[in-house]
């Protein structure tokens, strides 16, 4: 099969897809200069924070999947911060109406740079200063603005002008930089040039030198400045915040669907959704459904209800609470949330979560309260982007670096900000990812590896907040359920339910609501409505609807391939 709008990327040596097509040219040089899938991931992860720099921050997110050819072993770095010590949920249930406002008391400890480095450390084989050179170069020279980039910066504008380090670098002269002029983010160059010399200042051996990058990140100059900022303007991180922050590595949950596996991330994000979804449909043939028929919707979105439904009750930072996460993904409890769905009728909202006697626990806390209903027709947050690579020696790189710059103010002179992702935390504290000092909030982005050891290897991953486990699953089903290639799948039209509280503050929460990609037909709209959906449509091709992009191996023959969402300025590179 061949999809009419892009053609097939096809090679034998090494393939990259990414979320903006300078990110993939980066990681694509940084593969032929020698370096691995880690380092080419790395560095085109940098460079996204550089060329979507709306929606993905230096200063933010970076959680990564990475599957070791040499060890046969697949890891997750977290890449997420935690709220500083001095955090108090009081301050947001009493001044602030029990919302998380925009500004410094959002923002949680920077992490992605952390995360990328220890990437390098443990699994690359290049220095600092050889993976952030395309975003250095292209920071400091410049590039292209996109229309989806000028499109996303004018919707927040607003925003941007309420603090001036924003205004400074993303609205020059004022204005949101137009489709086609040259965008350039020189304090930012600056803090990626600060980083490569005190790498040189270790000298020669490559470990001491990353290390010394990471510390002056951390411990430095830059981390002075951050400190600096917050106690200036109410925030609550210090020095010692940021000094004893390193993201964790962990080995990778695993579910097996039909016959493969696939490695998600753990509930310190909402990785356990895909996972949890793929249980849940692998007790039935999802494939006589038909592609996109109102059947196959219609299943497909009621397991994810389900599996949404458990988040809500049950996922937070495992550090602070008691996830039963076996439990979750295990066969029988699946056999009970399968029983649940009713091919006649749609939940008419989120479902009730599992049970405590389901999931064989002892119920140990009160859970969270009942999500209140949104009339209005919420718009999903958006600050996302996503790379996958695999190299010449079969290693593969997934990850999702994010945050956007508009909701918190850039620190002065760096060119970044601290992850704004407090956003994704509540204040009912009775929530299993409610605010609370050094707890990590609930994360969106959650890369992933799916394979079928000896056969194919294929990570894959998307931005758009809660339609990311939603797009990457109809994604995985397209290509092997289907029978489709990378790109054919990813150009097929998408749906999205957002019948559950959605994970950014305020929470909005729409009981029964469909989201249809325009291409569907009316008679398969009309089917879901009947049966108790909600359904709203999305314009043809919509980036609201995800982006998903992956890289699938065929290791019987060698051959590589590729697919990036053409909802989005992606690209694929390989040969």
């Amino acid at each position: 099969m061949t999809s009419p709008y892009r053609a097939r990327m096809m090679g034998t040596k090494h393939m990259i897809a990414a979320g903006h097509y300078l990110a993939t040219q980066a990681g694509f040089q940084i593969l032929e200069d020698g370096g691995n899938a880690i380092d080419a991931g790395v560095g085109a992860g940098i460079t996204l924070g550089v060329v979507l720099g709306e929606y993905v921050n230096f200063g933010g997110v970076a959680p990564i999947a990475i599957y070791s050819a040499e060890k046969d072993e697949v890891v997750t770095i977290a890449g997420l911060g935690w709220w500083p010590k001095a955090t108090d949920i009081r301050v947001f249930q009493n001044e602030y109406g029990g919302k998380i406002p925009q500004g410094v008391l959002r923002t949680v400890i920077p992490a992605a740079p952390d995360a990328w480095i220890t990437a390098l450390l443990r699994y690359g084989t290049m220095r600092f200063s050889d993976v952030v050179a395309p975003a250095l170069h292209l920071a400091r020279e410049g590039f292209p603005t996109s229309f989806l980039s000028n499109e996303i910066i004018s919707s927040k504008a607003d925003s941007y002008r309420r603090w001036p380090s924003g205004a400074e670098v993303f609205l020059p002269n004022g204005e949101p930089p137009a489709v086609g002029d040259v965008f350039v983010q020189t304090n930012l160059a600056n803090t990626f040039q600060y980083l490569v010399d005190e790498e040189k200042s270790a000298g020669d051996n490559r470990e001491a030198g990353l290390n010394a990058a990471r510390d002056a990140f951390y411990k430095g100059d830059i981390a002075e400045k951050i400190v600096r900022f917050h106690q200036e303007n109410g925030g609550w991180m210090t020095a010692e915040d940021l000094a004893g922050y390193s993201s964790e590595v962990e080995p990778a949950p695993r579910v097996t669907f039909q016959d493969f596996d696939v490695y998600g991330c753990g509930p310190w994000c909402q990785g356990p959704v895909i996972l949890e979804t793929l249980k849940i449909l692998d007790g039935m043939d999802v494939g006589k459904f038909g592609h996109n028929s109102a059947d196959y919707v219609h299943v497909l979105v009621e397991s994810l209800k389900l599996a949404f439904s458990d988040r809500h009750a049950y996922v937070g930072d495992p550090r602070f609470v008691d996830v039963p996460f076996n439990e979750l993904l295990s066969k029988e409890f699946a056999e009970h949330r399968r029983a649940a769905i009713d091919m006649k009728k749609a939940s008419p909202g989120m479902p009730a979560s599992g049970t405590a006697e389901q999931l064989g626990i002892t119920a140990a806390r009160k859970g969270p309260a009942s999500p209140t209903v949104t009339k209005e027709n919420a718009e999903i947050a958006l600050d996302t982007s996503y790379v996958s690579v695999i190299d010449r020696q079969g290693n593969a790189f997934s990850a999702t670096p994010s945050d956007g710059t508009y909701a918190a103010p850039i620190i002065p002179g760096t060119g970044f900000l601290p992850s704004p992702r407090g956003v994704q935390s509540w204040t009912d504290p009775d929530h299993p990812a409610c605010v609370a000092p050094g707890k990590r909030p609930r994360l969106t982005p959650n890369p992933a590896i799916a394979m079928k050891k000896g056969e194919w290897l294929m990570p894959f991953g998307s931005p758009g907040n809660d339609v990311q486990p939603q797009a990457m699953l109809q994604t995985l089903l397209n290509i092997h359920v289907f029978g489709m290639t990378p790109q054919e799948a990813l150009d097929q039209p998408r749906f999205a339910t957002l019948s559950f509280p959605q994970s950014t503050d305020p929470h909005p929460y729409n009981p029964g609501r469909l989201q249809l990609e325009g291409r569907f037909d009316d008679d398969t709209a009309d089917d879901l409505s009947n049966r108790g959906h909600d359904v709203q449509w999305w314009p043809d091709w919509h980036w609201l609807a995800g982006a998903p992009c992956t890289v699938l191996k065929n290791q019987k023959t060698g051959v590589l391939e590729g697919g990036s969402d053409p909802r989005r300025p992606t690209g694929v590179a390989g040969w």
